[in-house]
């Protein structure tokens, strides 16, 4: 179970990573269709960027996914750096885009939605293991759960909150959805360390 538990986290943590790249791309691309001509060579040209950074992200987690618990260890530092040059290009773009509120805004509500399904589906893939888990372990799991859903609705509320004020620049939203990754990052671990038991902290 130990194996499989990490391999949860670890793959979790990089779906989620996944689903806010293509939120990125397809409000992007919405957007891009709207442009004038000469900003929209500009704005397709980081799109494919964008894409292409995807891609590379998906593949080496498609490796990775097959290569077991050792390899997504001494993966994670790669993922990030594509994850962090993703995040870079989306900088990019905005600043290209003239730092237009409303571009911001949308995807920021796509990318936060992205978060959202990704709490809510770690959440249910948490629940349908701990379902199978051993019935001694069953008080640690049930408050690993319990607190998992905790975080996920205090990281929802905090998203809406910033959803519904509109005008905040984009460091501080881009700020608030790396908070969100981090504390999903953090609950999802907890999780799964709770079905491997007593003394499972890595």
């Amino acid at each position: 179970m130990s194996e499989q538990s990490s391999m949860h986290f670890y793959l979790n943590s990089a779906k989620e990573r996944i689903d806010e790249m293509d939120a990125a791309l397809a409000s992007f691309e919405v957007k891009a269709t709207e442009a004038k001509a000469e900003s929209m060579v500009k704005a397709d040209q980081i799109i494919a960027d964008l894409k292409r950074r995807r891609d590379e992200f998906q593949a080496q987690l498609k490796t990775q996914a097959e290569a077991g618990e050792a390899a997504w260890a001494r993966a994670k530092p790669e993922l990030e750096k594509h994850w962090t040059g993703f995040e870079a290009q989306m900088k990019t773009y905005f600043e290209s885009a003239g730092k237009q509120i409303e571009q911001q805004q949308a995807t920021f509500k796509d990318i936060a939605a992205a978060q959202t399904k990704a709490w809510r589906e770690a959440a249910g893939q948490f629940r349908e293991a701990a379902g199978k888990a051993v019935a001694a372990r069953s008080v640690d799991v049930d408050a690993a759960l319990k607190q998992m859903k905790s975080d996920a609705s205090e990281a929802e509320a905090r998203l809406e909150k910033l959803k519904q004020a509109g005008s905040e620049s984009w460091s501080v939203l881009s700020a608030a959805l790396a908070e969100s990754r981090k504390a999903f990052d953090q609950a999802n671990h907890a999780a799964w360390n709770a079905l491997k038991g007593p003394g499972s902290k890595s």
